[in-house]
Order: structure tokens, then sequence, then C-alpha cells
């Protein structure tokens, strides 16, 4: 692989940002890209530019089959003035899993580090500091090659984009409600549904718009087969901590290895509760309910790190929590994993990763 082409002068000036960040909204003024071809033997061109659009053929393969993933991670400026970023490794592990079963070109894992470092120093004015404040990044691959035929593509872009981000949920950390739906799939094992791939969100959609018109922010997805297992919520992994146990689904291939996921089952042993990755059903979480030792359920994700629940819609049931409180385990493992991520807390597990 080449050097990285810088077309920017790497001067740093100061940057407004918006008092009310909404998430996904601003981006920052440079990219970085490369180019894949079969052809030239791989990737090449790498280069860090203005932001800016994108010339693509309406033929480019993706927009007819659908070769697209992506990953989400986050910079956080520290107590310390330094830039962290929360355990990338894990992103672009998954990325290249997500590429190998999509039939995409696999990532050089250090030197997509090394370009998301490179990036983030860039843009690093674009790093807000006010608190639960950060720097959103989100890699994408896609084929662009202009062909009309099923196969896997020959020609790929591969981006990064900046987006500096306020907290996931305006209002603050408060429980949501989520709703359980057999009406629709999201995955099946066997499939794609262990990959962060476009499909996957643009199957979740429908059952989206239908919950939030209901007035519930989330869906939780059971499984395919038997409509019966516990998966996940929509952009989150999932956690029901009963009276002696805190579970979360086993990865079956149809559950997304989320890394806040992989972190809080640390966390959880490190803390000695009895953390278990099995199947777990929706009638177990009801019945555990209606038996007073269902204690609280809360999501993990980059981008809300953790989202305690305040009702949990399934059928005619809706288990109630707090709608003012989020649960008490999850008001902790938010406060953990965000000490360590901001540097309020030592990083005892070494996951941040210090830029220079």
């Amino acid at each position: 692989m080449s050097e990285i082409i810088i077309k920017t002068e790497r001067k740093e000036s100061k940057v407004e940002l918006p008092d009310n960040l909404i998430f996904g909204r601003t981006f920052s003024s440079h990219m970085f890209e490369m180019d894949y071809s079969s052809k030239k033997n791989g990737w090449y061109n790498p280069t860090i530019r203005n932001l800016s659009k994108m010339d693509f053929s309406p033929a480019a393969m993706v927009f007819h089959y659908g070769q697209a993933i992506f990953e989400g991670l986050k910079a956080f400026k520290r107590v310390d003035g330094k830039i962290g970023l929360f355990r990338p490794d894990k992103n672009i592990e998954r990325m290249n899993s997500s590429a190998s079963r999509l039939c995409m070109p696999e990532l050089d894992n250090n030197f997509v580090l090394h370009a998301l470092d490179e990036l983030v120093k860039v843009d690093r004015e674009w790093i807000p500091t006010k608190a639960g404040h950060a720097l959103y990044i989100r890699p994408v691959m896609f084929a662009t090659d202009p062909f009309l035929g099923v196969r896997p593509g020959e020609e790929y872009k591969f981006a990064i984009l900046l987006s500096p981000v306020g907290p996931y949920y305006p209002e603050g950390f408060k429980p949501v409600p989520i709703m359980v739906t057999d009406k629709y799939v999201r995955a099946a094992a066997k499939g794609v549904g262990a990959c962060k791939c476009a499909g996957n969100y643009a199957a979740s959609l429908m059952a989206q718009r239908e919950a939030k018109a209901a007035g519930y922010s989330q869906v939780l997805w059971l499984d395919a087969i038997e409509q019966k297992y516990i998966e996940e919520v929509g952009t989150m992994n999932i956690f029901i901590h009963f009276e002696d146990e805190v579970v979360t689904p086993r990865l079956t291939g149809s559950i997304l290895p989320g890394v806040t996921r992989l972190s809080v089952i640390q966390i959880l042993k490190d803390w000695g509760y009895n953390i278990t990755e099995r199947d777990v059903s929706i009638d177990e979480v009801a019945a555990a309910y209606r038996n007073g030792k269902l204690k609280e359920i809360f999501g993990t994700g980059t981008a809300a790190v953790i989202s305690s629940l305040s009702r949990l819609k399934y059928n005619d049931l809706e288990m109630k929590f707090s709608e003012d409180e989020a649960g008490e385990l999850g008001k902790k493992l938010y406060s953990e994993i965000t000490g360590i991520q901001y540097g309020h807390i030592k990083d005892r597990y070494g996951w941040m990763k210090i830029l220079d």
C-alpha cells in the first residue's frame, strides 16, 4: 500500500460547532478514501481530501446488488487533552468479517487504523469538548463497477467520514420504550445478520416506523424460525438482568457482534456478575417480570453506549420499569465505559488508542 496522500494544508483553524449537535447531521471538512480494483492488484490511491460529493455510474453495482458494509466508532477529547479512540481494532476486524461474508475485499487492519488516525488528526478541531459529546467515525465500503449482472463486484470504494455528535438521546440518559415485533424478521441464521451491511438496516425500517407510530423508540427482534428467542434491538445488542443472572443472547450468526456488547460482558465478569450468553425467550422474560425476578433490561451500542428500557411491549403485556430513571446496572455500566473513554477512569483493559 502506498503512503496516504493528504490533499489539504494541515493547518488547524478554529471550528465553530453548532450548539445543538443532532446525531449524524454535521460532518467535518475532510474525508479519507481509497479505491480497489482486482485488475490493479488491490487497494490504491489512499487519500485524505476535502469532503465533497462522489461521482458514480447509475449502473454501479452497489445500487443494484447491495454490496455495502459500514462501521461506527468514536473519538473522544479526553480530560488530559489527548484524543482517544475506543477499541478501533475491533471495528476493523468486524468490517473485514462483513467484507468476507459479502465477497468484498478485506482491508489491511494496520493501514486502516493509520488512515483513521491521520484523518482524525487533520480534523481534530471538529472533536467536541462538551460532556457526552464525541466525534463519530463512519467507515464505509461499497461496490462501484458499472455492471448489471449478479456477481461480486471487482471495483470498490472505501471511505471514512467524521461527524461531531452530541448525546444520542438529547433529553439525557433516560430510559426508552421498546416494542417486540413478531410481524417482521430482521435476519435469519446462516444469512448476513452478523454483518454490518446496509441491507440489514433497510430490512428493519418498516418495523421501526410502526414502532415509532405506536409510541416506541426501537424494535426488539425475535429469531426468524420460531419467533420465540430474543435477538437484538434495532441499533443495539440487548441484556436482561434477572434476579441472579445477567443474560445476553448468544451469537448465532443472525446477531451483530457488538463492540460495546463485548466490553460490557468483560466488565460484568470482572465485577463478579453471573453473566451468561445463551438463548433467552421472550416468554422467559415475561414470566420473570410477572413473578418479580426481572430487575432491568438495557441495550448496548456505540451511539448511545447504554440504553435502559422504560417499557417493553410484547403482545398484550407491557413490562414497565422507570420512566425517569435508568436502571441501576445500566447507569453503573454507562459511567464505567464513558469514564474509560473520556479518561475519568483508568483504562485497565487497554481499550483506548491514544493519538500522538
